[in-house]
Order: C-alpha cells, then structure tokens, then sequence
C-alpha cells in the first residue's frame, strides 16, 4: 500500500467542514427543503492478502446503477449517490436519520496491482471491490541446497 503522509491539521480542517455543512443544513431546513440530502460518505474496509487487496463498502439502499468506479493513475475512486424516496408526507415523518446525497471516496493503491483483473460485487449493501496483485510482485520462496 501507498504511504500517505500524516498531517496534525487534517482532522481539525475535517471537523470545520462537518460544522460548516451542518449550518449550511440548517439553513437548508429553514427554507423547507428537505433535511434528508445531506453530505455522507460510505463505511469501507481494505484489507491484503498475498494475492489480493480487498475493498469493501457499505452502501446500503443502492442500485449498482447509482454507483461508479474509476481507477486512474493508481487513485481507485468510488462516486455514488443514494437518493431519498418520499414515502410519506413530510409532515408525517418523526425522525429522518439516515444520510443521503452523492458520496465521493478516492484511495491511493499500490503500482502492484493488475488493472486488467479487478473485478467488483454488489450484494446484501456490501460493494467488493477485488484488486488481484500482478504475478511477478508476489514473493517468491526460494530454497536453499544442501
């Protein structure tokens, strides 16, 4: 994996822009427009084995239609949008918790990856996204004569 350089600002400048959205929220519900479209981004696990890195997304309530991904320049990027069906009047509804909108998530990968074999699953709300790793990258074993 690609090593990304630790900045101390970078979770103080991600919790200016939540608050800076949740006023501009505000404002959005003042002016009766729906609350339901706000900014999320998806849960995602990556993880490695010897032949593989794994990335996996929870994108719950989407259709793979509503979902694209693009590898360029070793960025794998994942774009979507969840959008919010009325089902109700508005004033019927209590409590409106989940998140909706579009969602952007972009992550480095390493040059080991062969681009040609990536294959990705939608099941159950998960999103499987398999990045094989090319053959001659895999450690190889050798053996020591007697």
């Amino acid at each position: 994996m690609a090593v990304v350089r630790w900045d101390p600002f970078r979770d103080l400048n991600m919790l200016q822009d939540r608050m800076n959205r949740l006023f501009d929220e505000g404002r959005a519900w003042r002016n009766d427009e729906p609350a339901a479209t706000t900014t999320w981004s998806p849960a995602v696990d990556i993880f490695e084995t010897d032949g593989e890195i794994v990335v996996k997304a929870e994108v719950p309530g989407m259709e793979r239609k509503d979902i694209t991904l693009n590898l360029e320049n070793n960025v794998l990027t994942l774009k979507g949008e969840r959008r919010f069906a009325k089902e109700t009047k508005d004033e019927n509804y209590h409590r409106i918790e989940r998140s909706y909108g579009t969602f952007s998530r972009s992550f480095s990968i390493p040059a080991t990856v062969d681009e040609e074999k990536i294959r990705a699953d939608y099941t159950e709300g998960v999103l499987k996204i398999v990045l094989p790793k090319k053959e001659q990258v895999k450690p190889k074993q050798i053996r020591i004569a007697e």
